[in-house]
């Protein structure tokens, strides 16, 4: 037999072995690289009865290759995108009027508190820590700062009312 007749038969061996657990496409490709290695590194043998454990064998390794890379990569849970459900972030109007309302009874119970409860929301706002507002607003401790935000989260819940809630 002829060298091409002997790789033809093997590429059609490698092709269904590697097609029993992979796709066609793949399997073409595993066919592929496995007799590209056979004629670079394996020239010297003719036989089909040698090259068909070597090729076998090839081709189980690229495949657990190809399996590796794909679940590295994340290719074998991915969800094609055209399968994909895209939320809809848009607002119900029930939703954003709500959020309205609540902004403008936040806005009206923030002119009611004192000076130190809208400094401290200012600060908590700005990212500033309990123990720097303790030094900036001139508390004797950190505890103090704590408490004094109980209170005015109090306050702003009691003029705000009693149905509020964030969306």
């Amino acid at each position: 037999m002829e060298r091409d007749d002997v790789l033809a038969k093997l590429r059609e061996r490698i092709v269904a072995f590697a097609a029993s657990r992979h796709r066609r496409d793949a399997a073409e490709d595993l066919a592929q690289d496995t007799l590209m290695l056979l004629h670079e590194k394996y020239g010297h043998l003719d036989k089909l009865e040698d090259l068909v454990p070597l090729a076998m064998r090839i081709v189980r390794f690229k495949a657990t290759s190809l399996w590796r890379k794909a679940r590295r990569r994340g290719e074998d849970t991915a969800v094609p995108v055209d399968e994909q459900r895209i939320p809809d972030l848009a607002r119900d109007p029930c939703s954003a009027a709500e959020q309205r309302e609540l902004l403008e009874r936040m806005k009206a119970a923030f002119g009611k508190i004192g000076e130190r409860c809208r400094e401290l929301f200012r600060l908590k706002l700005d990212g500033v820590g309990f123990p720097e507002i303790a030094s900036r607003m001139g508390a004797a401790s950190v505890n103090t700062v704590y408490t004094w935000d109980l209170r005015c989260r109090q306050r702003m819940r009691e003029l705000i009312g009693d149905d509020w809630r964030l969306p």
